[in-house]
Parts: structure tokens; C-alpha cells; sequence
């Protein structure tokens, strides 16, 4: 428990005295806590991962590491549980129509997409792989994937490292992120500079991708959703991208819209048949 609480402290960087008056502590008791001198109760954990902002899955370590059952759920989208959520994610994927929208787990693989996606991605990759299931960071970092047709690749790749960086689930990349990270910083044309994190104020308030293949250019950027408030370790993870025009030739560009993919199965962007022509 002691070395979990410490890198959470550290990883949030608040000092004893700061994490102790956040949960309604003191250091001294935190301090015994992380020397393992003390033994927390069940309700102090929960108060130290609420002041910590510590992810929902973290959480349940913190409380294995203490001694206690895991509380949180780990039922994931295709569970009865999350028919609501569900429903909602069909909803917000059908009314992005007709630009493309996907929904992504904690480590960028596509879980579902809107028909918007899916002809977008398949027009882009024609006969290319995308994988299974297909990754976003892998497509946009594999010469293989995608990367051929983005104009602006390196301002767009950096952007999206420095992403990785920034936004890991809880602000500290677990390992199935930093595998994913150092496999993209290993493909080739990669800038050694992007192995660590640059929070440097960027000259522009988006950083926007360009396509570009067959003569057809267009610009996107993105939102990301989350949920709200979520009790279950997976569904705290869930992200919905919304992919968004950056200029009026890309605005003016309707993908097919025929529906979204259903939420829980895989998404159609990798088949053959979903690779409309634009």
C-alpha cells in the first residue's frame, strides 16, 4: 500500500503535508501509512484515491495493496450492465453523421465506429491491414497504415505522442501504454526528441490532421468524450473521438451514412466491404 500511495503522490506531485489536508488527514498519519507503520481503514483508502484522482482500476490495486476486496466493477461495453451506456454511444455516433466518430479503449483500440469511420479509414487504407483490433496509434505511425496519406504526418504525429503523454488514463501511462508508446517511437522516421513529454504551449490552439490521397485533401480535428461518472474500471476508460472539419472543402464532404457500428462488437473498417470509394 505504502509504495502504491507514494507513486500516486508523486506521479500527482503533492507532498505529504498537501495529500494529507486534501483528505481531511495529517501527515503524520500519512507518513506511517506509506512506511507501512500504520494500517489504513477501508474508508481512508477510498478518501486518499479520491484526493489522488486515482483511476478506477488503480483504485481496486490500492485496495488489494491494503488488504481489502476490489469495490469497482470491471464489466467492460459488452456487458448487460452497460446497455445504457450503450445506447448513449449509438446515439452520439449516429448524430456525428456524416463525419467519422470512433470509439476507443484505454490503449487506442477502435471498439466501434459510425458508417462515417468506417468509409473514411477503408477509403484511406484500401487493401492495407488495419489490424485486429485496429489500433489508431499503430495506423498513424506504421508506414503500412496510414501514415502514407497524411500531409502534415509530423506535426500531426508529435502532437498525438505528446497526446499519449498528456492524456494516459489518470495522467500516468500504464504499461500497456508505454508498450504501445515504444512501439510508435520505434517505427522508422520517428524523432528521438518525442520519447519524453513536452508540454510547451503550442502556436496553434488545434493541431489538425491532412489527408491526402487521390487528390482528395481534407483536414480534420478531434474531440474526445468521456464519461461522466463512471463506477466501472472499464467504462472509466471508454473514449468517444469525434472527428471534426478543419476547413470548408472537408465540411462540405458527406460520408456515407448508414448507421453506426453496433457499440461492444468490432468495428467494420478493416473489412473490405465497408471501404467505400469517397
Amino acid at each position: 500500500m505504502g509504495e502504491l500511495l507514494r507513486h500516486w503522490r508523486a506521479a500527482r506531485r503533492l507532498s505529504q503535508l498537501a495529500l494529507a489536508l486534501e483528505a481531511s488527514t495529517t501527515a503524520r498519519h500519512l507518513s506511517f501509512i506509506e512506511s507501512g507503520r500504520s494500517q489504513p481503514s477501508l474508508e481512508m483508502v477510498l478518501r486518499l484515491a479520491r484526493a489522488l484522482d486515482v483511476p478506477i482500476r488503480e483504485r481496486n490495486q490500492l485496495l488489494l495493496a491494503a488488504g481489502y476486496a476490489p469495490l469497482y466493477r470491471e464489466t467492460g461495453l459488452d456487458s448487460a450492465q452497460a446497455a445504457q451506456v450503450r445506447a448513449a454511444l449509438s446515439r452520439m455516433l449516429a448524430a456525428h453523421e456524416p463525419f467519422p466518430a470512433v470509439v476507443m479503449d484505454r490503449h487506442w483500440n477502435v471498439l466501434t465506429a459510425n458508417s462515417a469511420a468506417d468509409a473514411f479509414f477503408g477509403w484511406l487504407l484500401g487493401d492495407r491491414e488495419a489490424g485486429e483490433p485496429a489500433n489508431v496509434i499503430r495506423l498513424m505511425f506504421d508506414p503500412g497504415g496510414l501514415r502514407p496519406f497524411v500531409a502534415n504526418w509530423e506535426a500531426a504525429a508529435e502532437a498525438l505522442i505528446q497526446r499519449i503523454h498528456r492524456e494516459a488514463v489518470g495522467g500516468v501511462p500504464d504499461p500497456g501504454t508505454l508498450a504501445l508508446l515504444a512501439e510508435a517511437l520505434a517505427y522508422p522516421g520517428v524523432p528521438s526528441r518525442w520519447r519524453t513529454p513536452d508540454f510547451r504551449s503550442p502556436p496553434l490552439p488545434i493541431v489538425p490532421v491532412d489527408f491526402d490521397k487521390d487528390g482528395l485533401a481534407l483536414s480534420y480535428f478531434s474531440t474526445v468524450t468521456t464519461l461522466g461518472t463512471p463506477q466501472d474500471a472499464m467504462l472509466q476508460e471508454i473514449r468517444l473521438e469525434s472527428f471534426f472539419p478543419a476547413d470548408e472543402a472537408t465540411a462540405a464532404h458527406a460520408w456515407p451514412a448508414t448507421g453506426p457500428t453496433k457499440p461492444g462488437t468490432a468495428p467494420c473498417l478493416p473489412d473490405q466491404a465497408s471501404r467505400a470509394a469517397p
